[in-house]
């Protein structure tokens, strides 16, 4: 069902495009000045990220679902939906705090969002290798492996960059980040075209401890 590919699609381009937009909208309006210092994301447009937080959890949900449907219910696969929740609640602590206001909570999230993030994206690259089929693992695994090394190199520099008060050279690392980040989410397009319906139902144990099925259930994506 190709309609659940274009979902991280979808999250790339409109991230891509809106950040960008916003920024130029912001630099015609003056509110940011290119001639003091090229600005942290976060000057120029947060919102949009709260917006792409909903489209991100699902994305998580969906991978972890398709995991499990593949036959491998490993705790990494359990540790990467719980590290892109992190990664998402961060999202939405930089969307809803600005560093003006609560810079704890900004920064806080900041890190969520990148350092957990990135470290998401690294178990997804383990997991490609056990469990995606050998057509698609040829050629997402390198790409995904080349992204996630940008990432990892891009917010150390950036770390190191802001702390010594580089803030133009920071806030450029920043960006790529951000762009290297969407094009991560973007490639998981290759593996949701092989996810069709699939029904998930709610068990509880019987007195045994086997499992039992209780009636009711919901569609969620699976894979075919």
């Amino acid at each position: 069902m190709w309609a659940w590919a274009l979902l991280p699609v979808l999250l790339a381009v409109a991230g891509t495009l809106g950040i960008w937009v916003v920024f130029g909208i912001a630099v015609s309006n003056g509110t940011v000045n290119l001639t003091v210092e090229f600005p942290y994301i976060r000057y120029a447009n947060i919102i949009i990220f709260q917006s792409l937080h909903i489209c991100l959890v699902w994305i998580v949900v969906l991978r972890f679902q398709q995991i499990r449907d593949y036959g491998h219910k490993s705790k990494v696969n359990v540790a990467s939906v719980v590290l892109g929740f992190i990664s998402a609640l961060g999202i939405s602590f930089v969307g809803n705090f600005q560093q003006t206001v609560v810079m704890g909570a900004h920064l806080f999230g900041a890190f969520l969002a990148f350092y957990v993030g990135v470290i998401y994206f690294w178990l997804q690259l383990w997991l490609t290798y056990k469990v995606e089929p050998s057509q698609d693992r040829c050629w997402v695994g390198p790409l995904r492996a080349i992204f996630c090394t940008v990432c990892t190199v891009l917010i150390v520099v950036m770390s190191i960059l802001h702390n010594n008060h580089l803030r133009s050279a920071a806030a450029i690392c920043e960006w790529l980040a951000v762009m290297s980040f969407f094009m991560l989410f973007g490639l998981f397009a290759a593996e949701f075209r092989h996810i069709d319906c699939h029904r998930l139902t709610v068990q509880t144990q019987t007195k045994a401890g086997k499992p039992r099925e209780n009636g009711g259930g919901f569609e969620i994506a699976g894979t075919a």
